[in-house]
């Protein structure tokens, strides 16, 4: 019996690692399978993915805005040299910048691949040095460069070490811009080097990325708006500017800004791009919208009158006021109150029209909704979707207040304006479709147009008036919000365009927290609007389509009237150019068969001889061209 126990007990033992020598292979065949075959194929395989040159950016003309240049890594594996440091001694001469010391600080304690020096310039020469170097290891390195500066920083964002996008439309098109990689496959020998390439996945491939952006453009835009920020002791501010037929951006800006070469050293909250990424309180640029409903539903028309309570409106417990506080109007029609931006008027333009009629119109703007440009990190605002508001969250709501948008989504509403009532969604990317949608009726796009028109020429955006074109604006002196809940400053801008150009197109400027002498929109926005319109007006060459200037004199912002595209022209005598452009002065020269100098480019604003004069067979009359001013 006692036999018959040991022989069951040595049974139970058997059992028991057989059990434990089934589960263990278990383990290894079907648990630990994949890992042990993927360590097994590392140490005999090897597959190195290689990515090609990162693709540039280019603007809609081809300049170049992110670059790549070739640059140099470095690296050692120490206990190769075994202590010897004769290698490093003779790195630091070919390489200054690389001292001496710096390099015994990077290896010390290290045994294993340590990278001395990455993404540095280097001559031919020293390469060819360095590679003679024992244990010294260099490898060709692309660099992203933005040759430009901070210019479009904020939109073009920056890669990091890895040339791996971090930031901007680096981040948003890494995947097109690195490109399909190409895979290399090889077996290696016991001390690690390369014997036999077994395979090519695929190629690799880039692909470039062209902006809508118009490099020219944008460098006047920063700095016009770095100037105004500065001016006005502001916390910053931004611009817009779209093309009204195809919705691209022609130039996005922000200050403060950063350099993208140097992004490290720069402030986070300088790297992103408010304009499109925090909303702000619209203020009056948002009356439109109100105005627009109003006129599609048939509530009002330009010359219904509403009256507004000579400055002063009591609402549940409140005191509505004009935007400029000591106006104290009483009747304005409807096109009035767009032209002298009357909060009372907006209001009871609302309550006229009902909340939920407002509310259809301020979502088929898409406000409350991301526009869907390609930049990062874009708000969609902030606008309730609640249906039954208090009568004083409607009048808030109509002007501007209690609600927040962000630039792109307002420069989108203007240009629904300016387009006739077609909204185009923004892009960023030359070329790109988008699909429109109609959301005003032509007439209505059209009156609204006209309001505008009246209040830059009469109204309270007279500061954005560019001589010898119709400009259609309205400003916007919106309360600040603050941490706390409450309101602190202001936000000042103006919204608008050219009317009747070839190439039409929608500025938006805002100052952000003005604290100098001035902080109404057209003090401080206006000016800057009126700048950057000259200047692509110019750029464009658009003089000749100058209005005919047999206007009233108030319609010309005291523009030197002896500059008029309509004049008559004496025979034998020396005609007046001034006004004119090149193309005007050649056709009238070849009319008089008068011989013409020129000089400079724009418009004729001196000459010599002086009109009047006689002309005589040898005269030579001398131009000189430049932008137009204001007297």
């Amino acid at each position: 019996k006692g036999q018959l126990k040991k022989i069951l007990a040595v049974r139970l033992v058997f059992c028991f690692l057989f059990l434990v020598i089934l589960g263990k292979a278990f383990k290894i065949q079907v648990y630990d399978k994949e890992a042990l075959l993927e360590r097994g194929r590392n140490q005999i395989w090897r597959e190195l993915t290689l990515y090609p040159r990162r693709g540039n950016i280019l603007d809609r003309n081809g300049s170049p805005l992110a670059i790549n240049v070739q640059t140099y890594s470095i690296f050692t594996i120490p206990r190769q040299l075994k202590g010897d440091h004769t290698s490093y001694k003779v790195l630091s001469r070919i390489i200054p910048s690389l001292p001496y010391r710096r390099i015994l600080s990077k290896i010390k304690n290290r045994d294993r691949y340590t990278w001395l020096a990455r993404k540095i310039s280097l001559d031919k020469e020293q390469v060819k040095k360095v590679k003679d170097l024992k244990g010294i290891y260099i490898e060709a390195v692309p660099k992203r460069v933005y040759p430009n500066g901070e210019l479009l920083a904020q939109v073009l964002g920056f890669v990091g070490i890895d040339n791996v996008g971090l930031s901007g439309v680096e981040y948003l098109f890494d995947g097109e811009l690195r490109g399909t990689p190409k895979v290399l496959k090889y077996i290696k020998d016991a001390k690690g080097r390369p014997i036999k390439f077994e395979r090519h996945l695929q190629d690799n491939e880039n692909h470039d990325l062209v902006l809508s952006i118009n490099k020219d453009i944008q460098s006047i835009v920063e700095r016009l708006l770095q100037e105004a920020v500065l001016e006005n002791k502001a916390d910053g501010g931004g611009v817009g500017i779209m093309d009204v037929e195809s919705g691209e951006i022609l130039a996005l800006a922000n200050y403060p800004t950063y350099n993208p070469n140097r992004w490290e050293l720069s402030e986070v909250g300088h790297r992103k791009l408010p304009f499109v990424t925090d909303p702000i309180e619209p203020g009056s640029t948002f009356k439109v919208l109100t105005v627009a409903s109003a006129l599609e539903n048939k509530t009002a028309r330009p010359e219904t009158s509403f009256y507004c309570e000579k400055g002063e409106l009591a609402l549940e417990g409140h005191i509505i006021r004009e935007a400029e506080g000591k106006r104290t109007f009483e009747w304005l029609s409807l096109k009035d109150i767009i032209k002298y931006s009357s909060n009372i008027g907006t209001t009871k333009v609302a309550f006229d029209l009902t909340y939920t009629k407002l509310y259809d119109t301020i979502r088929t703007f898409n406000i409350g909704k991301k526009t869907g440009i390609e930049i990062p990190g874009e708000s969609r605002g902030i606008f309730s979707h609640e249906k039954d508001i208090s009568p004083l969250r409607l009048s808030n709501i109509s002007f501007g207040q209690g609600v927040a948008t962000t630039g792109i989504q307002m420069l989108a509403v203007y240009g629904a304006i300016a387009s006739g009532g077609t909204y185009i969604p923004p892009t960023i990317i030359k070329g790109k479709f988008r699909q429109k949608r109609v959301v005003l009726s032509k007439e209505t796009a059209k009156t609204i147009e006209n309001m505008l028109v009246e209040a830059v020429e009469e109204g309270t955006g007279t500061n954005a008036r560019v001589p010898y074109f119709t400009i259609a604006g309205k400003t916007g002196t919106a309360q600040r919000s603050d941490t706390a809940g409450g309101y602190r400053g202001y936000v000042s801008g103006l919204i608008g365009y050219p009317v009747n150009v070839s190439n039409q197109f929608v500025v938006y400027v805002y100052i952000d927290n003005p604290k100098g002498e001035h902080y109404y929109g057209n003090a401080v926005a206006a000016p800057v609007f009126r700048k950057i319109a000259q200047y692509i007006l110019y750029k464009d060459k658009n003089f000749s389509r100058m209005a005919n200037i047999e206007k009233e004199e108030k319609n010309l912002d005291q523009v030197n009237l002896k500059q008029s595209s309509v004049r008559k022209f004496e025979e034998g005598k020396i005609p007046n150019f001034l006004g004119f452009d090149k193309k005007n002065t050649k056709r009238i020269a070849e009319e008089l068969k008068l011989s013409i100098m020129n000089q400079g480019i724009g418009i004729v604003v001196e000459q010599y001889p002086q009109p009047g004069e006689d002309i005589q067979e040898d005269t030579v009359v001398d131009l000189t061209y430049g932008p137009p001013t204001n007297d």
